[in-house]
């Protein structure tokens, strides 16, 4: 089932029909252990209606959650952040952290940074190399559980974070650095392992990039990642967490305004956004 914020509430699609829920508070709602059988519950008692109700969507997370992200979780991932570094003598850290038994995991974005599908990303104006980052993205409760997943695209100013390591929050965080949406999977099992992530960038109108990845190719597990960002920081809202990405577009692409970007996740749906 899928769970979408809307101005008009939270709204409940379970493939057929779309509820709406009004007068909730979306970051109480969803931080809830037991979310899937609460919404499989509300779909016996509202009245259906049609998908009209998620015509104008906003990023899933409240006011009081945090986004936090992971990186090197995929081969790829560190192969291009050692190409990135190179030159400044970081290579290795990237490598060590692959293989490390502790994963890089950082804080990426408060709520106000945050973009939904449709909305516009952002390229830092001191940057002159950067990419969009598909990842997988958990929805957390406050006691340490994932109950759903969207789509996140983590957006990196590579030529800051290549310059130095240490610059990663300057090459991370900034206005409009992320997207999320367009709802939420909610579901009590874990992902299938051959689930699908496609990044396509469009160029006015033609395709510049396009990449697709399993999340099998991840080196750690969702549940490892979560226990890493909750060892010392509680979230009494609940949170969600970047799980880091595969899909790296070669050294000769940098984003440029007005680029459309789509992520597709199998099971979730498309993130699309566009570069201001």
């Amino acid at each position: 089932m899928k769970l979408y914020k809307t101005k008009a509430g939270v709204v409940i699609e379970n493939d057929i029909f779309y509820y709406l829920v009004k007068d909730e508070n979306w970051e109480a709602f969803i931080n809830d252990d037991d979310l899937l059988k609460k919404i499989e519950h509300l779909t016996k008692t509202l009245s259906p209606a049609t998908n009209e109700l998620i015509n104008e969507t906003l990023a899933p997370i409240g006011s009081n959650q945090e986004l936090w992200a992971c990186g090197v979780t995929y081969l790829r991932s560190k192969v291009g952040r050692q190409e990135e570094s190179k030159s400044s003598g970081g290579a290795d850290f990237y490598a060590k952290v692959y293989e490390a038994a502790r994963p890089e995991v950082f804080f990426k974005s408060t709520p106000h940074r945050i973009v939904g599908d449709g909305g516009k990303v952002n390229i830092r104006k001191d940057s002159t190399w950067d990419v969009p980052e598909p990842e997988l993205t958990l929805v957390v409760t406050s006691s340490g559980k994932i109950v759903g997943y969207t789509i996140g695209n983590d957006m990196s100013s590579r030529s800051i974070e290549g310059e130095n390591p240490l610059y990663l929050p300057q090459a991370k965080t900034y206005d409009a650095c992320a997207a999320l949406g367009p709802c939420v999977f909610v579901t009590d099992q874990p992902l299938d392992s051959n689930t699908m992530i496609a990044l396509e960038i469009k160029r006015n109108g033609a395709v510049v990039f396009n990449d697709t990845i399993a999340i099998s190719q991840m080196k750690r597990t969702a549940q490892e990642l979560v226990g890493y960002v909750f060892k010392e920081c509680s979230f009494p809202y609940g949170c969600l967490i970047m799980t880091g990405t595969g899909i790296v577009p070669g050294n000769d692409f940098t984003l440029k305004s007005g680029d459309e970007i789509s992520i597709s996740i199998n099971g979730i749906g498309t993130l699309a956004n566009i570069v201001r």
